[in-house]
């Protein structure tokens, strides 16, 4: 027996509760926006899990532990492109981890996987019964996962109150405060630096909930304080009145037939002027459009160099995830290599080489 829906009629407590009374063997799959997650259980309980989102690699959690550095995670990419293996085992094999290591970090990255889908507002799920795919497994009980996600969202809550926005930054309110925790240090050097609590959680390859939780702590015991909260973004209203034409300006478009997607979106603008799905669709189709011939700009192969000094690059308004790409830029790696320790997806990071060349923050150059 299959099940399917949307989480905001369903929630995922419920999904979780009805897999495991039920006993069931099989696979959830959700997804949200670009983000799909799988969870497979066995006999109600679960097995294992995986995740597309690049943040929830085994890499950028072996990097936000202290396991490895990303160097060694680099030479490891390089190697399992070469050879075909298993990430984990060459890691294992060039005595970069022990075996008790990279099974906790597969632990730990499939759980972490699991609790961030408490968080989700909303998103599509299945549950394919009998579908059972053969990975490293874990075996949690249902129960424990729903008491550990149920209190994500009451803390989660808690924390939204203080802190608002991921567009958030923080001050030091006791210098005297020194940390035994590498994580906790980190994070006092990222406040102090003016970060966002956005580009702490890039920096310490957290989740956002992960970051604000760690934030949260010093805060709650007086170690920093709240400096400035930029206001959210407002939502727009959706409107339905013409919704067929609507979808089949969003086919055309997921389609990649982008002109034909902007007729229909300016044929709904035509119908009524003020609605907010088609003023969006046109923007997203130009984007899209611009994207594509950005991303044909930047060769994998090139070598980005910086073309700004350090004191040019400070008058720049560089973004959270402009300053990580940036920060790895060293005039021997290339695009290529960049990408494989970048913990966003490889668009995104083309992209963002696209924009910093546009401005002439970075030029490429031919591999040596």
């Amino acid at each position: 027996m299959g099940l399917s829906g949307n989480l905001r009629t369903m929630d995922l407590p419920e999904i979780l509760q009805w897999i495991s009374v039920g006993r069931k063997t099989g696979t959830l799959h959700l997804s949200r926006r670009s983000v799909q997650k799988r969870i497979v259980f066995k006999e109600g309980v679960v097995y294992t899990s995986w995740s597309n989102d690049p943040r929830e690699s085994l890499g950028q959690f072996l990097i936000r532990d202290g396991l490895v550095t990303e160097e060694q995670l680099f030479r490891a990419l390089l190697l399992q492109e070469q050879e075909g293996r298993f990430l984990g085992a060459i890691l294992v094999s060039e005595a970069i981890l022990s075996e008790d290591e990279l099974r906790q970090a597969l632990r730990t990255k499939a759980v972490e996987s699991i609790y961030d889908l408490f968080l989700w507002p909303e998103g599509q799920f299945e549950f394919k019964e009998g579908e059972f795919p053969q990975l490293i497994h874990l075996e949690v009980p249902v129960t424990a996962v729903i008491l550990e996600g149920v209190r994500r969202v009451d803390e989660w809550k808690r924390i939204r109150k203080v802190f608002p926005s991921a567009n958030i930054t923080f001050s030091v309110a006791d210098a005297s405060y020194k940390s035994r925790e590498p994580a906790e240090r980190r994070a006092l050097e990222l406040v102090a630096g003016g970060k966002t609590l956005a580009e702490i959680s890039l920096e310490l390859r957290r989740s956002e909930f992960d970051a604000a939780s760690l934030l949260f702590d010093l805060h709650g015991r007086g170690v920093i304080a709240v400096d400035q909260v930029l206001e959210a973004a407002v939502a727009s209203d959706p409107v339905g009145a013409i919704k067929d034409l609507l979808a089949m300006a969003d086919e055309r478009f997921q389609s990649r037939r982008f002109d034909a997607a902007l007729e229909a979106y300016e044929e709904v603008l035509h119908l009524d002027r003020l609605n907010q799905n088609a003023k969006k669709g046109v923007i997203a189709v130009t984007d899209a459009r611009d994207r594509e011939r950005a991303l044909s700009t930047v060769p994998p192969d090139k070598v980005p160099v910086l073309r700004m000094s350090m004191a040019d690059l400070t008058r720049e308004n560089i973004d959270p995830q402009e300053g990580f790409v940036l920060s790895r830029i060293n005039g021997q790696w290339d695009v290529r290599s960049i990408l494989k320790i970048c913990p966003m997806s490889e668009e995104t990071a083309l992209l963002i080489f696209a924009r910093l060349l546009s401005r002439g923050v970075i030029e490429l150059a031919d591999s040596r």
